[in-house]
Parts: C-alpha cells; sequence; structure tokens
C-alpha cells in the first residue's frame, strides 16, 4: 500500500512540474529572444578608451565587432592612434543619451556588456570609429549582425590611408596566415597560426589583404 502512494505522489509531482513548464517555458525564452533584439536607452557618464565606456547604473559597455588601439593606462605606452580614438570617442558619447543594442552574446570573459551604441540620430557609434580610421573590425562569431556595415567601412577607411591606415608596419612578413573559423591572421612562425587546420586556414599576402577581408591580427603575434 505504500509503495502505490509513494508512486502516486511520484506522479503528481511530475504532473505539476510538466505544468509549470509548460506556463512559464514560453515567457523564459520569449524573455531571452528580446534581449538579443531589443534596444534601451542609457547615459553615458565615462569613456575608458576607444571601444569600451560606463553607462548610468553601473554596466560597462564593449563596442561589439571593433577594436580601438590600445590605452597604456599603466605607463602611458599608447599604440599609434589610441589617444586619437579616445578623444573622439569622449567626443561623440560622454554625456549623451545613446541605444545599445545587443547580439547573441550579451557580455564578454571580463563581465563587459557588448553593444552596437547607436546615438540619437541612429549613427552607430562602432561604425563612425572605423569609417574615421580609429578602429579596425573584429568579427567574433556568433556576434556578426552587422558584419557586412562595419567591412564597408573599413574598406572605405582604409582606400583614404585614414588613422590607423595611414601608417605601414615596421615590419612585414612574405605571408600572413589567416583562420576562417575565429577571423584571425598571424605570422607565419605564430604558434597560434600553426595549430589552425587545414581545412580553416587561408594565406594573404599582406596585412592590408587581411584586413580588407575582415580577419583580425592575433594579439600573440601582433602581425
Amino acid at each position: 500500500m505504500h509503495f502505490f502512494k509513494f508512486n502516486s505522489e511520484k506522479l503528481r509531482i511530475k504532473s505539476l512540474i510538466i505544468r509549470v513548464s509548460k506556463l512559464f517555458l514560453p515567457i523564459i525564452l520569449s524573455g531571452f529572444c528580446l534581449s538579443l533584439t531589443t534596444t534601451i536607452s542609457r547615459l553615458v557618464v565615462f569613456v575608458y578608451d576607444g571601444d569600451t565606456i560606463l553607462l548610468d547604473g553601473g554596466d560597462t559597455v564593449r563596442y561589439i565587432g571593433i577594436d580601438t588601439p590600445e590605452i597604456d593606462h599603466k605607463n602611458g605606452n599608447h599604440e599609434f592612434m589610441a589617444q586619437a580614438a579616445k578623444d573622439f570617442n569622449i567626443k561623440l558619447v560622454k554625456g549623451a543619451r545613446v541605444k545599445i543594442e545587443g547580439d547573441h552574446e550579451r557580455k564578454d570573459r571580463y563581465g563587459r556588456r557588448l553593444a552596437y551604441v547607436f546615438l540619437e540620430n541612429g549613427d552607430m557609434v562602432n561604425a563612425i570609429l572605423v569609417k574615421k580610421g580609429l578602429a579596425h573590425v573584429m568579427l567574433k562569431t556568433p556576434n556578426v549582425k552587422y558584419k557586412t556595415e562595419l567591412l564597408d567601412c573599413q574598406r572605405e577607411a582604409m582606400k583614404e590611408r585614414l588613422g590607423i591606415w595611414s601608417r605601414s608596419p615596421a615590419t612585414a612578413e612574405k605571408y600572413y596566415l589567416g583562420n576562417k573559423n575565429s577571423y584571425r591572421f598571424h605570422r607565419p612562425n605564430c604558434p597560434f597560426g600553426r595549430k589552425v587546420s587545414k581545412k580553416n586556414i587561408v594565406r594573404f599576402q599582406s596585412r592590408y589583404e587581411a584586413f580588407w577581408e575582415g580577419y583580425s591580427p592575433c594579439k600573440k603575434c601582433r602581425p
């Protein structure tokens, strides 16, 4: 008798769980989808560098799809055009109300919110920085919603030799190795480049060619 009572209770609980799941799962899923597609309006209270800002409420935002030259906050040894990128970003967004739009991944590994940032007139800050030659495209799947738009801006800046494209690298290799999966390119002797599988490898004759196709430089070998 106890056995049947036990199983009856288990069935009742299981039935309750199923009913609750059916009720709330659509709500949970719709909320997840909403977070990927909707935009929110926020005030920019601080600018860290060319591609990172602080919003009212405490959210740190990293611009998706681009990378600006690095600011050396410790020693002041900034990369070429790093200060110019930061200053321009300050001019664009500090103290302004902007719209934040996400992609597939909500945050990066540092906990920063990933976003496309839009001015009140509808212009995308990410794209403006690339078009001015103050940032290069840095693609990372699955966050490639505006890949075409950003790459068009980069090619325009490259042709006009604006900003970061105005100066040639100190040392150039005979060729570079790209990874179709990660959209990164490497020097021929880079250990990360050597690990790229044959099906994903692509060879570029110059850095210019790699950037033109939307690949960004490896952080290890810094081509």
